[in-house]
């Protein structure tokens, strides 16, 4: 900023004054906004569906005699032992079904705001008065 005064202070018996002034203003902004985020994710399942066993048994037993005589004319004796044994097993294991899953997910966010401004500004005045019947005028911008 300037300053000017004209330090005339009289002619002809009478006032003068001057004054000028100028300057400038300069002003700035510089904003900056910045923004990291990361999300990670996991799951997982797992199943197993109808699972059997399954046994069955059987035993069967028998057992006989048999006896035949003849009279005494013909004297034929006849005898029979017989014994019958049967055992069945069976077993049976099995899993139906099996299933599993897994998922995972992994993301970045990233965000840069800039913000920049810029103000410039210029200014003059001026005053002038004589006192002596002379010119009087102000001036400003």
């Amino acid at each position: 900023m300037s300053e000017w005064d004209s330090g005339d202070h009289g002619y002809d018996g009478g006032t003068d004054y001057g004054h000028v002034e100028t300057g400038q203003d300069h002003e700035s902004l510089n904003q900056l906004h910045e923004v990291n985020a990361a999300d990670n994710n996991y799951d997982s399942n797992f199943g197993v569906y109808e699972q059997d066993s399954a046994s069955a048994e059987s035993t069967s037993f028998d057992q006989g005699h048999h006896v035949s005589v003849t009279d005494a004319s013909g004297a034929q004796y006849e005898e029979s032992d017989f014994t019958s044994y049967d055992h069945n097993e069976a077993s049976a294991d099995h899993t139906f079904a099996a299933e599993g899953s897994e998922h995972s997910s992994a993301s970045e966010y990233n965000e840069l705001e800039a913000l920049q401004a810029r103000l410039d500004s210029s200014f003059a005045s001026a005053t002038q008065l004589h006192t002596d019947g002379g010119a009087f005028g102000v001036a400003s911008n």
